[in-house]
């Protein structure tokens, strides 16, 4: 266990430096309007000043460098056209909050009806739940993400008599933006669920059970269920960074304060530094998710070991 840790701590570091030089070599090739504010009111001798202040000037490799050493010390430079000379990290401190507690919440509501949904699907397969599950998946998963998105707002907010501008004092405010949210994980859940479901309900263990008299209940949610929520699981961490990716788009509808929204912000003003570290921290979102997983498996069903090549992936 220690060892399979090891090696997936030192992977995922591999992939991040991989991630981080990608994205910052990207936004060295973005036009530097970005790194300036009012640069259409600059003179040529100014933006070189500006430059070389800022050390754009200076070779990739130094520059690559230079960033790697802010890193370390949590420093992702300045905001040139969102917030004019705010640090990028005072920024986030106050977005990261909001975005954190949606996407929990979010989270939250997938499993709390996508699992039930998924293992009623599996009891009664073929049958009438069933069916309607099924078209329910098909629906989300079909349907283009801002349709539904914008139907839930055109019709959500005159039912439960709330604004379009997002008040996080308001509970009700919360309401709408979280189940947007969730109805992508909670497709998902129940259709693997249902899948795993009914595959352990083929398996030999199952028909011997039944042999010996056990009930239904106790083969579904003692066995069946158990053995099926297992591969699951590991999907479950990083999930949380579709819910982030869907958050771009439903803070942007619901102007809420956070970082989704702001992401689509920075890309219209152009601000490089910003736009750089809050895909960073989307990536190191998806690569801890990643590892979670594998960990929670081996939490759940201590049969499952991650030593050996069988559990890489």
């Amino acid at each position: 266990m220690a060892k399979y840790l090891t090696k997936r701590l030192l992977r995922s570091v591999v992939t991040l430096f991989i991630v981080t030089c990608v994205v910052f070599t990207l936004m060295r090739a973005m036009p530097i309007e970005g790194y300036f504010q009012n640069y259409e009111k600059l003179t040529d001798a100014q933006i070189q000043a500006g430059l070389r202040e800022q050390g754009l000037l200076d070779p990739l490799p130094v520059q690559l460098w230079h960033f790697f050493q802010g890193l370390f010390r949590w420093d992702f430079g300045v905001s040139h056209t969102y917030r004019t000379n705010v640090p990028v990290t005072e920024i986030l401190r106050d977005k990261l909050p909001v975005s954190i507690r949606l996407g929990c919440l979010s989270i939250l509501t997938s499993m709390v009806f996508g699992i039930p949904i998924g293992t009623m699907m599996a009891r009664h397969k073929g049958r009438f739940f069933d069916k309607l599950g099924t078209v329910f998946i098909v629906f989300i998963q079909a349907v283009p993400a801002a349709v539904y998105f914008l139907l839930i707002q055109l019709y959500g907010t005159t039912a439960l008599g709330v604004g379009l501008l997002f008040d996080a004092a308001n509970p009700r405010c919360w309401i709408l933006p979280v189940l947007s949210m969730a109805l992508g994980n909670t497709a998902y859940y129940a259709m693997w669920l249902r899948r795993y479901m009914v595959d352990e309900s083929n398996k030999d263990y199952v028909t011997l059970a039944r042999a010996k008299g056990v009930s239904e209940n106790a083969i579904m949610f003692r066995h069946i269920f158990r053995n099926s929520f297992v591969p699951l699981v590991q999907y479950i961490p990083s999930s949380f960074l579709n819910t982030i990716i869907g958050s771009i788009y439903v803070e942007s509808l619901y102007s809420i304060p956070g970082m989704g929204g702001l992401l689509v912000t920075v890309i219209e003003k152009s601000d490089n530094n910003m736009v750089q570290a809050i895909v960073l921290l989307y990536a190191t979102v998806g690569v801890i998710g990643l590892m979670l997983g594998d960990i929670l498996m081996t939490v759940l069903d201590p049969r499952i070991t991650l030593a050996g090549k069988a559990g890489d992936r």
